[in-house]
């Protein structure tokens, strides 16, 4: 059986917001943005290179907006990620490097927190 995660529901307070951060900060790929009627609005974006999307709207789920903690990216090249997320007016810190890979860190306007892991080679 194959089982493939493949969309993440993000709870934000400002869909057009939300949608802004993560396209033009985060440099995510905007794939839909439907309204389908007046209770439900579906925005669906994925990371560049990513098998997984998010999304994010009006009546998606009743979870706390910025409660979502603890997504993870991964990227082949953390010095050139920093330096593109700096390009784009994202502060995702100073690289932090930990036993398990090299990290940065940010959270979108409402507090949904996200980490860029660089793996370290395999010894």
């Amino acid at each position: 059986m194959d089982l493939r995660l493949e969309l993440v529901i993000i709870p934000v307070t400002d869909i057009d917001r939300a949608k802004a951060f993560y396209v033009d900060k985060a440099g995510f790929v905007a794939d839909h943005d439907h309204r389908v009627d007046e209770n439900l609005r579906f925005v669906q974006m994925t990371p560049v290179g990513s098998g997984c999307s998010i999304a994010f709207g009006q009546g998606l789920t009743d979870a706390e907006p910025g409660s979502v903690k603890g997504l993870q990216l991964v990227t082949d090249d953390i010095e050139a990620t920093k330096k593109e997320f700096e390009s784009r007016g994202l502060d995702a810190g100073e690289i932090q490097d930990l036993p398990w890979g090299r990290f940065l860190f940010f959270t979108d306007p409402d507090g949904n927190a996200w980490a860029v892991q660089a793996m370290l080679p395999r010894t």
